[in-house]
């Protein structure tokens, strides 16, 4: 239990860098979203309405809660809550609540609208954190040497559960299929493995089989190979998978050192697909020009130093390895959008955290900085 007097007792750096990211979403979302919401809704505020009501409210109150619940509380129901995300997975197949045709990956309730993979993304987190932090208490020192056969059999004790519980998760995604929020999933997972002072060799070794898992997904369907030749050249399909990127180079390039202005895109009306989501930062290059565009990509490297700073304080290690995962988890989706969006990278549609629309990937972030804020307040 955190004593009374550190409650409120947080890193004031990395309050204040979740705060801008969570401020600049609403102010961008506003200028991105108005004539799209004009267009389709009859009203400039739709979009940004329903990020406020069912995104930033929901979220702020759950981060809240989050921030308030004792760290053993969070490992001790870190189990529970990954058994109900994964429930929630299986629910997107269902006819009655799940989508019908085409990916699954969404839940409908009446009006309401959930994807629960953005969950899982936290749950899986907060789960995999609890079971090597008592794999490794239960060892003793992460440092301490062993002998080979030691190490073996660690790996039937840590490696071969942990492989089980990401191909479960890499089952239920692959069905979906979002074969692109598996991946951010499956490298935070590395990154908290690795965190965990588990045998060097293990890394490499899982490593090794993704690529060849990703091989596999690639052959099975072809057209996640046709996505990275048009990464290669888009103008193997100008109008088709190259247009977006085409079309998000122009954003970006049209914005100068300063930008067009707030609101004063040109690409977002109907040229360039999806401005308000995993396009936006095409539309902020655009708006605010290399400096504005900088200050985002400055703000997520602040929050991934400050986040891997508090880790490395704590002595909790379940704390340390949920700071490790979090972190990871925003800043891999964050510059995996952004590389997609400027051509570094192929295109994946993974969101932009904090930023992009959507309501259930924020509510989700939110939960997660109200865990991160928690944590912190036993390193400062």
């Amino acid at each position: 239990m955190v004593k009374k007097s550190n409650l409120f007792r947080v890193d004031p750096m990395l309050l204040g860098v979740c705060t801008a990211l969570v401020f600049l979403g609403i102010l961008i979302l506003t200028s991105v979203s108005a004539s799209i919401s004009l267009q389709r809704y009859g009203t400039t505020f739709y979009f940004l309405n329903h990020q406020l009501l069912l995104g930033l409210l929901p979220g702020l109150a759950a981060g809240f809660i989050a921030f308030l619940l004792p760290v053993n509380s969070l490992k001790k129901w870190a189990f529970p809550a990954l058994l109900f995300s994964l429930l929630l997975l299986l629910g997107v197949f269902l006819p009655l609540i799940g989508t019908e045709t085409g990916a699954h990956r969404w839940i409908y309730v009446g009006p309401f609208s959930f994807q629960p993979s953005e969950l899982v993304k936290l749950t899986f987190i907060l789960y995999l954190a609890s079971f090597l932090a008592n794999r490794m208490e239960r060892r003793g020192n992460p440092e301490k040497k062993q002998g080979f056969w030691s190490k073996i059999g660690e790996g039937k004790e840590t490696l071969l559960p942990f492989l089980a519980v990401v191909g479960v998760l890499a089952f239920f995604l692959i069905l979906q299929p979002d074969i692109s929020t598996l991946g951010v999933i499956a490298f935070t997972a590395l990154f908290i493995y690795f965190a965990a002072g588990t045998p060097l060799w293990h890394t490499p070794l899982m490593a090794i089989g993704g690529l060849a898992a990703l091989y596999v997904l690639v052959k099975v369907a072809p057209y996640r190979l046709s996505r990275l030749a048009v990464f290669l050249d888009p103008s193997l399909d100008p109008l088709g998978q190259g247009y977006q990127i085409k079309q998000a180079l122009i954003g970006i390039g049209s914005g100068g050192l300063v930008g067009t202005g707030l609101g004063l895109s040109f690409q977002k009306f109907g040229f360039l697909p999806e401005p308000i989501s995993d396009s936006v930062f095409a539309v902020v290059a655009e708006e605010v020009g290399f400096l504005g565009a900088s200050f985002v990509i400055l703000l997520f490297l602040l929050f991934v130093w400050r986040g891997l700073l508090l880790a490395k304080r704590t002595d909790n290690m379940f704390a340390k390895l949920c700071m490790v995962g979090i972190t990871s988890w925003i800043a891999l989706q964050a510059f995996v959008n952004m590389g997609s969006i400027i051509g570094f990278l192929p295109l994946t549609g993974i969101p932009l955290p904090f930023i992009s629309y959507g309501g259930s990937a924020l509510v989700v972030e939110l939960i997660a900085v109200g865990i991160l804020l928690n944590m912190s307040k036993e390193t400062t």
